[in-house]
């Protein structure tokens, strides 16, 4: 499948628009440039995740999901590379899409950032109040790069 998203800081209070939350720990197995394997616990449910490079607008590319058992997940995040995830993510209806906004803890505690899935790279959506600069194709805020480089370990001029 492919999947089409859009990235942007938070700025602003989402708080109001919130349907529901869920904390996130994941890990990478392989976080190489065009691909990732990626190891994720949600709540009581384990994921693997494979995905292919981004297109050169960096809002596009492949990705392969699939849910496993909680002991799987347990057990291949012992495999992981170093760093770790940790994060809250909440939904957040706006107009006809849902927002993905992941507030970071630990390593990347303050980074908050708001994804769109979307049908297509030009498809239109509402601009909520709370978005910021758009950090799309921007791969310092890939997940598996704030493994590597996290969020805490910028200086401050490259934070927002």
């Amino acid at each position: 499948m492919i999947e089409t998203e859009r990235k942007f800081l938070v700025t602003g209070d989402f708080q109001n628009d919130i349907v529901s939350s869920s904390r996130i720990v994941q890990g990478y197995i392989c976080s190489e440039r065009g691909r990732t394997v990626r190891v994720r616990i949600r709540g009581e449910k384990g994921y693997l995740t494979i995905k292919g490079p981004s297109d050169d607008a960096g809002i596009s590319r492949y990705e392969f999901e699939r849910e496993i058992p909680l002991a799987d997940a347990e057990e291949l995040m012992k495999l992981c590379e170093p760093g770790v995830i940790d994060k809250v993510r909440y939904l957040a209806q706006v107009g006809k899409h849902l927002w993905e906004i992941d507030v970071f803890h630990g390593d990347n505690e303050g980074l908050v950032v708001a994804e769109i899935e979307l049908k297509a790279a030009n498809e239109p959506f509402e601009h909520p109040s709370w978005i910021g600069r758009e950090v799309t194709g921007n791969r310092r805020y890939y997940n598996s790069m704030l493994t590597k480089r996290p969020f805490t370990s910028w200086p401050a001029d490259e934070r927002h």
